[in-house]
């Protein structure tokens, strides 16, 4: 949520922030902001809603003498969508701007405090009880890099904050605590940012800061501090290796659109180097020297929850590891929880950042426990904190709603299962299919889902016009299907904004199969694999109450309903992969053709970095 942008260098700072913001859109705001110093003085241009209305107030501001400058997209927290809470916020005495993502949990304990001092409030965030207590410390403290040390170390929550002095107009200092915030490195330009498309064009040299750290930059020089004492901390830089092309909407309609059709390469990606020459064994030398856990505790959110449920299947049924999945914000305020001896978490987040997700995995280390990140952005802060990180390749994710990054963490849980099998040593061989003919499936599915594609759009586009005016959507599943059932309920529910759930196909009897009528469809995820008669029943139960059903099946299926929609057969589970990007396009098609923002849906936000 909330994007942030600083810029000092030698080009209009404006134009740059205000494209940066463009290229953070997808975090999700309902309002955004400019400062920069302009005659010795601060211009703090502000507008509710979409950047339209800040680059219309901007059109006739003189902006082009500015060559340090930032900008903020806010995600309302403290204080309704407005112009009065958008940021940047000034100080009192007009002496600092600044702009912030997160939360200040003692907010109003420091507002008090300030406010008995005789400072004036003009709006309700957080943010600009931060600035002001700033300019507070700073009277005991002149220089303004220790009195923004001495204020944050007073502030009690998340933030990434980028702070301007009126007097010294070349440069900004920024920050971070539990919240993503990135240095840009340029030629005679430096940046900062919430993520790394927002300065991409410019540059590819970055440094993941580390909660604590504190910079202070200006065009040709920055030096990075702690914040418990200001020492000099040094920070080896790293090159992005993705470039804007990959960020960019290529001829798609929207992102979600051009990141369904990714799928296939990042499968290739995904699989890269993690297949011996010999094709009969899965790599991953990461975690060599970590033993195979006795049982697992994957911790997750949202749709990274689900791919969670999926992989347990594989993981339990191939590598016959137990394994417990827990959505992240109630594990993390579980007491009872203890790790024996040689368990081992793995939590999964596309963006390293989720809040949950990130406590979940401290709490976890602090009880003694191993573990593994898995997670998309090399990096973040579950990359660098976890014991071991597996990254999904799966490149830049720019609509709110996930899809490939589902795929890319699917996949590396099929490989984890194969994986720990073989070190595991196959006592069972007799039941299971050999692995190295999983591998070769595993292989097959760029190839498979890259043929298919087309014709699934198509056939999703067929269905959202005949089912466009539900109200309400049930989507099941049995076994690996019943995961993939809540993502497609998921889907609808963000994209479309239909109410759908997502049971276990076998639930139905046991309550929600009241609600079926003819105005109530069921989206029915059907393969051809062992359970399918268990679910052609359920179906059956379904029509029997006058219900319509979409049926996802393959061909040659005994199965009767009002729309059969046929995918390529894969062994069971590994249908899930060409499952995911049916349910993926049947909701996009849905939302598209309802006119939604498919790629901004509204209240949400693509990375969840506060509670």
């Amino acid at each position: 949520m909330c994007g942030i942008i600083g810029y000092v260098g030698r080009r209009p700072a404006v134009p740059v922030v205000v494209e940066g913001l463009h290229r953070l859109e997808y975090r999700g705001y309902d309002s955004a902001g400019v400062a920069f110093v302009r005659n010795n003085s601060f211009r703090v241009i502000r507008a509710k809603g979409k950047l339209g209305a800040l680059e219309e107030k901007l059109a006739s501001e003189q902006t082009t003498t500015a060559t340090c400058a930032m900008g903020h997209t806010r995600w309302a927290t403290h204080g309704v969508p407005a112009e009065r809470n958008a940021h940047p916020h000034c100080s009192n005495d007009d002496s600092l701007a600044i702009v912030h993502n997160g939360i200040i949990e003692n907010f109003q304990e420091l507002k008090a405090e300030l406010a008995a001092k005789g400072y004036v409030f003009y709006s309700e965030t957080d943010t600009e009880v931060l600035v002001n207590l700033i300019a507070e410390c700073r009277k005991d403290e002149p220089e303004l890099l220790r009195a923004f040390a001495a204020a944050l170390r007073r502030a009690r929550g998340a933030y990434a904050v980028c702070l301007m002095e009126r007097n010294a107009p070349d440069t900004f200092y920024a920050a971070r605590m539990s919240a993503p915030l990135i240095f840009g490195l340029g030629t005679g330009e430096n940046f900062a940012a919430s993520d790394i498309p927002a300065f991409l064009p410019y540059t590819r040299k970055v440094i993941f800061l580390d909660d604590g750290d504190i910079v202070r930059a200006t065009a040709r020089d920055y030096d990075i501090f702690r914040l418990e004492n200001l020492e000099p901390v040094a920070h080896e830089p790293q090159t992005v290796l993705w470039d804007m092309q990959a960020a960019q909407k290529n001829g798609y309609r929207h992102y979600m659109l051009k990141e369904i059709f990714e799928q296939p390469r990042v499968m290739t990606d995904v699989l890269a180097g993690r297949i011996s020459e010999q094709g009969d064994s899965v790599l991953f030398p990461e975690l060599d020297s970590l033993p195979v856990p006795v049982r697992l505790h994957i911790v997750a959110c949202g749709t990274s929850w689900h791919s969670a449920l999926w992989g347990r299947h594989l993981l339990e049924d191939w590598a016959r590891i137990p394994v417990q999945v827990e959505i992240a914000s109630e594990f993390r305020h579980r007491d009872n929880f203890l790790f024996e001896r040689d368990e081992m978490a793995l939590v999964i987040s596309q963006s390293g950042e989720t809040a949950d997700t990130l406590a979940a995995l401290r709490i976890a280390r602090e009880r003694g426990a191993t573990v593994i990140g898995l997670c998309n952005i090399i990096g973040s802060s579950i990359a660098r904190e976890a014991t071991a990180v597996l990254y999904t390749q799966a490149g830049p994710e720019i609509s709110v709603a996930s899809t490939k990054a589902m795929c890319s963490q699917m996949l590396m849980l099929a490989l984890l299962a194969l994986y720990w099998q073989a070190r595991r040593g196959n006592t069972d061989e007799s039941r299971q299919i050999p692995r190295g003919q999983r591998i070769s499936a595993l292989v097959s599915l760029p190839a498979v889902l890259g043929d298919a594609l087309s014709a699934m759009h198509e056939k999703a586009r067929e269905l959202s016009r005949k089912y466009a005016k539900a109200d309400n959507f049930f989507y099941l599943g049995r076994g690996h299907c019943f995961p993939l059932a809540l993502e497609g309920a998921l889907k609808l529910k963000e994209l479309s904004y239909i109410h759908a759930e997502g049971y276990a196909a076998g639930e139905m009897k046991h309550g929600p199969i009241a609600l079926v009528d003819p105005a109530f469809p069921t989206f029915a995820i059907a393969p051809d694999d062992p359970l399918f008669p268990k679910t052609k029943s359920n179906i059956v139960e379904v029509q029997a109450r006058q219900g319509k059903v979409i049926a996802l099946t393959n061909e040659g299926t005994d199965l009767s309903a009002d729309d059969i929609w046929t995918i390529p057969r894969l062994p069971s589970p590994l249908a899930g992969f060409v499952v995911l990007p049916a349910l993926q396009l049947f909701s996009y098609e849905m939302a598209d053709y309802l006119g939604k923002d498919v790629d901004q849906p509204r209240n949400l936000a693509k990375s969840v970095t506060v509670e």
